[in-house]
């Protein structure tokens, strides 16, 4: 069986099991090209995996006839090597935790371009679509990073800089290309657009924002456009909703491209392209999902609410992100990442049957985490981390690996753990004492600084931009060292990891105990874990 439009004519799809799209993808083509509603950009496997999957349902379900225009603005081989190479369509493959799949193809994309000048067809196609009325709203999925005009110091990153000078139809960026397809729609007939990030980061809405308003800033400052099209982008035609976006999409498996294979899918080959994207044309994620999204859509939206999607106000989606982020997942993961790398482990699912890494991640979530969480009303907390411990962490399909999850801890930390030690400080019910596992979190960071394993062995830490700075302070303690830990204070200090000054929230002598214990010899991260959690 071979992913494209002919190759889905074959009944082999349906007599193995395959979900396949019911509807007529070229009457769908043609209206979405007339008057298209949706463009994405971003076109990676969170997208074609869950967003795009979100269309399928509603164009199944006859409450949408339209499907999603794609761009990318970064890796351009991601259209050239898996759109165009299988018209458009994806094979997702949904991995459940009883060790069960679901195989569904999803064919919502009607057509994908490269965001380039480069690409001539391409660009013009783009500067229709945003000049038709018709368009409602441009979602992304570019990473967090895809949003920053600045260097870490402050500057803006050279390209950027000059873009600012160089003006529409100069832009080396992508948000300066976005920012001129917003130029056209300004200029054809000023229509409403909502501007959506579906990015895994807090305030998303507002980074898309912060980057549009200050690119036409920059370019009316410099005398290239009109003041006009900054006050566009500042009026109630253009909306920038926040959301929250939660479903694990790993890179293409190879257990699971052999299953595929078994059933006789042919197009099981992982691409990997020059800028190093993982890719193919299936798609293998967990079941579990969220999207909440403010809805604020100026010129109308698809009715995704019917395929699951929470719609509420911003505070609400403010509320989802900081249970997820403070409380209910991400904290979790991040204890498991620097635990399972310093207990040898190289997927974060097999840590899910050590006992004493599951007393962990539930001491964190229900018994520090849930007295100051922030309740959302629409998702409940509890249930949530019900999920997570008990579906989505363990489910053995997941290839997820410690080490990738301890990428850029120290970036974690502050928010992760912050900002439980914040509420337990301004609490007048909880003490500050109350907290064993988070500190054992922060010695066990420590600990993985070091770069030598429980069993003794040196690991090389994942990428992080404070490591250099993490091991200059550790410098000197190994295991079996027995000396003053005074070196430490300037670390435990520092507000930017932790979130607060551990010492004056009264949890440095916790940390520097749990941490003189793991570095006591081999073994001792495990009886240390093993303590604290029983």
């Amino acid at each position: 069986m071979k992913l494209s439009d002919k190759g889905l004519q074959s009944a082999d799809w349906k007599a193995k099991g395959f979900k396949v799209p019911s509807y007529d993808r070229e009457a769908l083509r043609k209206r979405t090209a007339e008057n298209p509603v949706w463009v994405h950009f971003g076109a990676g496997n969170i997208f074609r995996g869950f967003p795009a999957r979100l269309q399928q349902e509603l164009i199944e379900k006859g409450l949408a006839d339209k499907g999603i225009v794609v761009g990318e603005g970064f890796d351009f081989e991601i259209i050239s090597d898996v759109y165009d190479r299988f018209d458009d369509l994806t094979l997702l493959v949904t991995l459940k935790a009883d060790g069960s799949i679901d195989r569904t193809v999803v064919g919502s994309v009607t057509e994908a371009h490269p965001c380039d000048y480069r690409f001539e067809a391409g660009w013009k196609r783009f500067i229709e679509v945003f000049e038709n009325p018709s368009l409602q709203m441009v979602s992304f999925t570019i990473t967090e990073k895809g949003y920053a005009l600045k260097t870490p110091d402050g500057e803006y990153f050279p390209g950027y800089a000059a873009d600012f000078k160089g003006g529409p139809g100069k832009g080396s960026m992508f948000l300066s290309r976005l920012a001129e397809l917003l130029l056209y729609r300004y200029r054809k007939n000023a229509a409403p657009i909502a501007l959506v990030s579906m990015d895994n980061c807090s305030h998303n809405g507002e980074k898309v924002q912060l980057a549009m308003q200050t690119i036409a800033h920059e370019w009316v400052a410099n005398g290239l456009v009109e003041k006009g099209f900054e006050e566009y982008l500042a009026s109630d035609k253009v909306a920038y909703p926040w959301s929250m976006i939660d479903k694990i999409t790993p890179r293409p498996d190879a257990s699971v491209a052999r299953m595929l294979e078994e059933d006789g899918f042919e197009d099981t080959d992982v691409i990997v392209t020059s800028k190093h994207t993982y890719t193919a044309a299936f798609v293998n994620a967990e079941e579990c999902e969220y999207l909440v999204i403010e809805d604020s859509f100026p010129n109308g939206r698809p009715a995704l609410e019917e395929a699951g999607v929470y719609f509420t106000d911003r505070d609400t989606v403010n509320k989802v992100e900081k249970m997820k982020v403070c409380t209910c997942l991400n904290p979790l993961h991040t204890a498991l990442a620097v635990c399972g790398c310093l207990l040898g482990y190289k997927l974060i699912a097999d840590e899910m049957k050590d006992e004493d890494l599951v007393n962990l991640v539930k001491r964190i979530g229900y018994q520090e985490g849930l007295p100051v969480v922030v309740d959302p009303g629409i998702i409940s907390p509890r249930k949530f981390i019900d999920e997570v411990v008990n579906v989505r962490i363990p489910n053995p399909f997941m290839p997820d690996t410690p080490q990738r999850i301890a990428t850029d801890t120290s970036q974690k930390l502050p928010i992760r753990f912050g900002e439980t030690i914040k509420a337990y400080l301004a609490s007048d019910r909880l003490s500050i004492e109350d907290l064993k596992c988070i500190p054992l979190v922060f010695a066990a960071w420590l600990r993985y600084v070091i770069g030598i394993d429980d069993e003794g062995k040196a690991f090389e830490p994942s990428p992080d931009p404070l490591l250099g700075y993490a091991q200059e302070a550790l410098k000197g303690i190994t295991l079996g060292y027995g000396g003053s830990l005074d070196q430490l204070r300037p670390v435990l200090s520092n507000q930017k990891i932790f979130g607060v000054d551990l010492y004056q929230a009264g949890l440095a002598d916790a940390v520097l105990g749990y941490f003189r214990s793991m570095i006591a010899g081999t073994g001792c991260v495990r009886s240390t874990i093993h303590k604290a959690v029983n």
